[in-house]
């Protein structure tokens, strides 16, 4: 039986590949158990610094595979009350999106769950949540507004459209566009330079942007001036 994820690590770094190339990585419970479990031993395992997902074949991810809702477990799969938002939520460690190609709606949530995105030049993205009149529940509404500006976000629902990779380079959804023979190797390189940095500072910054998102710019600066000043005293150089 063919696995519906791959996963590997090397070089600290570990890849996870969506595998249902055949359903164009369509989302199933099998699935979604195995990409849990495997961002949970990223999480865990103190080796691995930094992860990318992609998919196998020509496409990212075309989102939920419409013939297995009435009988996969899509919002529950494990049976211990976590959904993909919650995975995520406990991530502290970098989550690279490489999207090799079509990445729709269920599919593109995940892709914005992902720190950042690096995208081939035949990638694209598609919102297509009203258009099947499917429900969004993995953050489209919140998180592609605040990647690509509410009126942009609206345009992208509202139509259920495809975008391409340059496009989204150009309202900042995507961090790069490279060819497609490119793209592992431009996510490795950016891997390994994060799994080279200070991993503990990375964390705190990782955590501190976070929190910026979700707070107000005030509080934001709050929290990482107070970070600072704790890290002064605990250095020894701030004497309070």
């Amino acid at each position: 039986m063919t696995q519906p994820v791959l996963f590997e690590v090397k070089d600290h770094v570990a890849i996870i590949t969506l595998n249902r190339p055949e359903k164009r990585n369509a989302i199933s419970q099998q699935l979604l158990i195995d990409l849990y479990n495997h961002l949970e031993k990223i999480a865990n395992d103190p080796e691995i610094r930094v992860g990318i997902i992609t998919g196998a074949g020509d496409t990212f991810c075309a989102g939920l595979d419409l013939s297995r809702l009435m009988t996969d477990n899509l919002m529950d799969p494990r049976g211990d009350g976590k959904d993909l938002l919650d995975i995520f939520a406990n991530l502290d460690k970098p989550i690279i999106g490489a999207i090799n190609g079509h990445a729709i709606t269920g599919g593109f949530e995940l892709a914005l769950n992902c720190d950042f995105l690096i995208a081939s030049e035949n990638a694209s993205f598609a919102d297509t949540h009203a258009k099947v009149g499917i429900h969004p529940g993995w953050g489209m509404t919140q998180l592609l507004q605040k990647a690509v500006g509410v009126r942009m976000a609206r345009q992208m629902s509202f139509t259920c459209t495809f975008y391409s990779a340059q496009k989204m380079l150009a309202v900042g959804l995507v961090n790069e566009v490279v060819p497609k023979d490119q793209l592992m190797k431009r996510c490795m390189e950016i891997a390994i330079d994060i799994a080279s940095v200070n991993q503990g500072m990375l964390r705190v910054v990782k955590n501190l942007i976070e929190l910026g998102n979700e707070g107000t710019l005030e509080n934001g600066l709050h929290l990482e001036r107070k970070g600072f000043q704790d890290f002064l005293r605990k250095s020894g150089v701030l004497k309070i």
